[in-house]
């Protein structure tokens, strides 16, 4: 039996969409400390929902900001859609002050299914304290691969994947003739790409190995009135912030293990 070829790409999504993961939060700060000392896991005072953005996290959303209010009024965000965890929704709210958009809050829009992965048992653990834990999940994960391994208690890139479709569904009958910007997280931009693209697994875990998504990148896709698909412009856009002078940061300072 031949490989699964590509699924199709979904049609009918809005005119512009764009997909930026929050800027730098302090977990990620907090398990950048936790991983180049060794240590197992990773100290912060907050529930994951709760961590918030750190001092350059901010400054990375406003140079997003600033970055929109310099392109053409047809080509900024209608919609705004952001996960429910902090650091998400103070990246569109600075974003969206900086740039200024001006929209109404039923235009700014939080919304469960563009959460986190939840990693279950393995929250807040480095890659060696899994291992050194729970060694039998570290081989589980390895055999299966990222895509289908989840976690106990947590979810597997394709759980995300089923509530992303959902919100996708979303999007076609309601958004259409909308622009809309989608802020969450690394994971929930690269679950987005294989639906929007059509991928196969192999495809998004190569996109995955190949180039993190930094903080405040921007993916964007375009489709034209008279037209189904949707385009790929930008994938993983760092350009605003190195204009505004906001150093890029990536999921190198995160737990590897924790996507």
């Amino acid at each position: 039996m031949k490989a699964a070829a590509p699924g199709p790409s979904l049609p009918d999504l809005p005119l512009r969409l764009w997909l930026v993961r929050h800027g730098q939060s302090a977990g990620n700060l907090a398990a950048m400390r936790a991983t180049a000392a060794g240590h197992g896991s990773i100290e912060i005072a907050h529930r994951d929902v709760d961590v918030p953005l750190s001092e350059l996290g901010e400054q990375q959303a406003r140079a997003l900001g600033s970055w929109f209010a310099r392109q053409p009024r047809e080509e900024r965000p209608t919609l705004v859609m952001c996960s429910p965890y902090l650091r998400a929704i103070d990246t569109a709210r600075l974003m969206a002050a900086a740039a200024p958009l001006d929209l109404p809050p039923d235009r700014c829009l939080s919304d469960e299914r563009l959460r986190e992965r939840e990693l279950g048992m393995l929250n807040r653990l480095t890659r060696q304290g899994i291992t050194a834990r729970y060694p039998e999940q570290a081989e589980l994960r390895a055999r299966l691969g990222k895509f289908y391994y989840r976690p106990p208690s947590g979810e597997s890139w394709c759980d995300v994947i089923l509530r992303l479709r959902s919100l996708a569904e979303f999007l076609s009958l309601r958004c259409r003739d909308e622009r809309v910007l989608i802020v969450a997280h690394q994971v929930i931009v690269l679950c987005f790409r294989y639906l929007v693209e059509g991928m196969t697994e192999a495809r998004v875990l190569q996109i995955d190995a190949e180039a993190e998504v930094p903080n405040c990148s921007v993916t964007a896709y375009a489709r034209e009135p008279d037209q189904r698909a949707m385009q790929l412009r930008l994938a993983n856009f760092v350009a605003p912030l190195e204009q505004a002078g906001a150093p890029v940061t990536r999921e190198s300072d995160a737990p590897a293990a924790a996507r």
